[in-house]
């Protein structure tokens, strides 16, 4: 039996029927068609699937889409303005804090988490917001200083 849910998403209301073992993560890729989360491990080990619900990043593969009733979701699809990009991407393009890209949306989401609530973070603070997104190419250090550049500029407001 399917259950009927409204929450906010990338600032807009949505209603939608999900199956109530349905997770987060399947919900939005396959019924709301938002991609830019993915599934590494779907265990919550790996980050890939991290997204910001009321303002809190969550590993979507272990929430259910249930769960959401009456939240806000944000992704990396409703970061951006069109085609401008929220500072926390521009950095890290700009730090070439990426490679095969598939980490990358969530750990743009993890940074974004830290610096909504914390615009200046020391480097330990951005390592230990980090610590649940794993990278298998870049290696940390171009995604940790893309964070701290965005610090230093006040956290990207």
């Amino acid at each position: 039996m399917k259950h009927k849910i409204c929450f906010t998403i990338n600032g807009e209301v949505k209603e939608i029927e999900v199956e109530p073992n349905k997770t987060l993560l399947k919900m939005l890729r396959e019924d709301l068609d938002l991609i830019g989360a993915k599934e590494g491990c779907g265990a919550g080990e790996c980050g890939a699937c991290t997204v910001l619900v009321d303002n809190e990043p969550v590993n979507s593969c272990l929430m259910l889409a249930v769960e959401v009733e009456g939240k806000e979701i944000l992704t990396i699809e409703g970061l951006s303005e069109g085609i401008n990009l929220d500072p926390i991407q521009e950095s890290f393009i700009n730090h070439n804090a990426l490679q095969c890209g598939y980490c990358t949306p969530g750990m743009v989401m993890s940074a974004k988490a830290l610096l909504n609530r914390n615009p200046h973070p020391t480097e330990k603070d951005i390592k230990e917001a980090l610590a649940g997104n794993l990278c298998r190419c870049t290696g940390y250090q171009r995604i940790i200083d893309a964070v701290l550049d965005i610090a230093k500029k006040g956290g990207g407001k």
